[in-house]
């Protein structure tokens, strides 16, 4: 859904218009309101700019992420290779290679209903395994 600038605006002044009743009604005097008023409008100015150009590039991030991206993990090796986290290592190298196996498939990107397809076992066996490996990381983390 694109950003609307119009209706954005509208319930700003709406919201802003109620902020200032209340101000108003704990007598606080004219000029800090205005102060505020132009604080706040500049704020949702900037805000508001961020939204538009935000827009556009949500387009460009989807498209990198729908495409292939080479990444430089290939197999079990590589993956640990390039841990450097002391713990998260130890405990990586320490699980079993069908496990690092699903981990690998997992950032390739496969759902676990194709990782047990590819690995001919059981999608209740890689929720599992996952599982399993989720508690493990949840006593370091």
């Amino acid at each position: 859904m694109a950003y609307n600038k119009a209706r954005a605006e509208k319930e700003w002044l709406r919201w802003k218009a109620a902020e200032e009743k209340k101000l108003r009604e704990l007598g606080v005097d004219e000029d800090t309101i205005q102060q505020l008023h132009t604080y706040d409008w500049a704020q949702f100015k900037s805000e508001r700019r961020f939204l538009e150009r935000w827009e556009e590039w949500l387009a460009y991030l989807e498209w990198t992420a729908a495409t292939d991206m080479d990444l430089p993990v290939v197999t079990i090796e590589s993956l640990l290779d390039n841990i450097e986290n002391v713990q998260l290592f130890q405990l990586l190298q320490s699980t079993d290679r069908n496990t690092l196996q699903i981990i690998l498939l997992k950032l390739e990107g496969y759902s676990n209903k194709e990782i047990a397809r590819m690995l001919a076992a059981d999608v209740h066996a890689i929720n599992m395994r996952l599982y399993r490996l989720r508690k493990k990381l949840k006593k370091y983390f």
